[in-house]
């Protein structure tokens, strides 16, 4: 077979992006490169991979089932990809670094003291965000690295290592009605406004459990909110007991919320990258960091 590689990027593409059009804007090339990769790659197969009669393209019984080679093969070859560039490239000359702003800030200011004394000559450019913005900037390249909560369902392209967990509080301030319920109950949460992070851009957001919420893109500013007997919480357990809000806050049960409060933090990476030296230091020291 002579199939290459970018027939099948072709391929999954349009199957993912639900048309031949959508493809190549997302590959950034001609409609008719996509649709002749396509059907250079049935030719070589022998069979075809999409019924055209409709007005957008919908895989044949054989295209579903090659559809699912296609993508092993083609993460296969990213992470391919990937390893001959760590070997064909020294030490990075500069990194970006994407962060949740709602990571604990202690551990990652001393790893990147350390950053700084041992690759003296790195190029470093920290950025920060929250939730999804962080896994946005990875797979559209404008962050190398980005270490995130996480919560919601990644791209493909990209690759999540876990390095921690951690939980979250639910807060209001001294002064609010929930203060006297040390318990509350999901029908007495309810009665109040609920504050709750979602993207910069509003494409997610965590889920409100008080019919009456307000959105806010940052835990910092949501616990100043709350200081102020805006509304009530639930914001990572590390912020909670933070120094600048402790006298005003107040940490309730959460005994009777159903839902999981336990959040995994890991650092995530377009797949087709490779990892050069200063990336792998990184990656072991923040685990070593967040183990002790």
């Amino acid at each position: 077979m002579n199939w290459t590689l970018d027939q099948l990027e072709a391929f999954v593409t349009s199957v993912k992006q639900g048309s031949f059009s959508s493809a190549a804007r997302k590959l950034g090339k001609a409609q008719s490169r996509v649709s002749t990769a396509i059907a250079n790659l049935e030719a070589d197969l022998g069979f075809e991979l999409f019924d055209r009669s409709a007005r957008l393209p919908v895989l044949t019984a054989e295209g579903e089932e090659m559809f699912i080679e296609a993508q092993a093969v083609f993460s296969q070859c990213q992470r391919l990809q990937s390893r001959a560039m760590t070997v064909g490239r020294g030490e990075e000359l500069s990194l970006t670094v994407a962060m949740d702003e709602a990571v604990p800030i202690a551990a990652f200011e001393e790893l990147f003291q350390q950053l700084g004394v041992k690759y003296p000559t790195l190029r470093l450019t920290i950025i920060n965000g929250s939730q999804d913005d962080i896994a946005n900037w990875v797979e559209e390249k404008k962050a190398d690295i980005g270490i995130l909560f996480h919560s919601q369902a990644l791209s493909d392209v990209l690759e999540f290592s876990p390095i921690g967990q951690f939980r979250h509080s639910l807060i209001v301030s001294s002064r609010h009605p929930l203060a006297s319920h040390p318990a509350p109950s999901l029908s007495e949460l309810n009665q109040y406004r609920q504050l709750v992070i979602r993207d910069r851009v509003g494409h997610s957001q965590a889920e409100a459990f008080s019919a009456l919420h307000w959105y806010v893109d940052s835990y910092y500013y949501i616990s100043a909110l709350v200081a102020r007997g805006i509304g009530w919480a639930l914001i990572p357990e590390h912020i909670a007991s933070a120094e600048w809000h402790s006298n005003d806050l107040r940490v309730l049960s959460t005994e009777h919320i159903p839902h999981s409060l336990l959040v995994e933090m890991g650092i995530v990476t377009r797949r087709d990258r490779g990892d050069g030296p200063i990336t792998k230091w990184m990656y072991s020291t923040v685990m070593k960091m967040l183990a002790d």
